[in-house]
């Protein structure tokens, strides 16, 4: 099938493609292939979310200038402060539940500049 109006819907065996173009990400030629992280201007945020949890709220905490061990370091001590579950995806912690306001005091306590994000 080498007609070019067709590309690929789904397959588990190639790996991640790009969303302009349909190419292979390694194969990509496009200008964005991958996000970046978000723009490291000194500032953590703060914000909940729902969106693609069923109406679930987490609270997003994105900015934080750590990485690897020390993120998940802080990212479990954040989850036992608050007393609930969480993870960390793409450098963002993920806390369950609308804990905004604590989160924004244990880290303004950690000596961060932090901000609520969004509504």
């Amino acid at each position: 099938m080498s007609n070019s109006n067709s590309r690929l819907v789904y397959s588990d065996e190639i790996g991640p493609t790009c969303r302009k173009c349909g190419q292979l990400l390694q194969k990509c030629r496009c200008d964005n292939k991958l996000p970046n992280r978000t723009k490291d201007d000194g500032i953590i945020r703060i914000q909940r979310e729902t969106k693609g949890r069923k109406g679930k709220g987490v609270t997003l905490v994105t900015g934080i200038p750590l990485e690897g061990d020390e993120l998940k370091v802080l990212a479990k001590s954040l989850k036992q402060k608050c007393g609930t579950g969480g993870t960390i995806k793409n450098g963002v912690i993920e806390i369950q539940g609308d804990h905004r306001d604590l989160l924004l005091n244990l880290l303004q306590e950690k000596g961060w500049k932090v901000k609520k994000a969004g509504g």
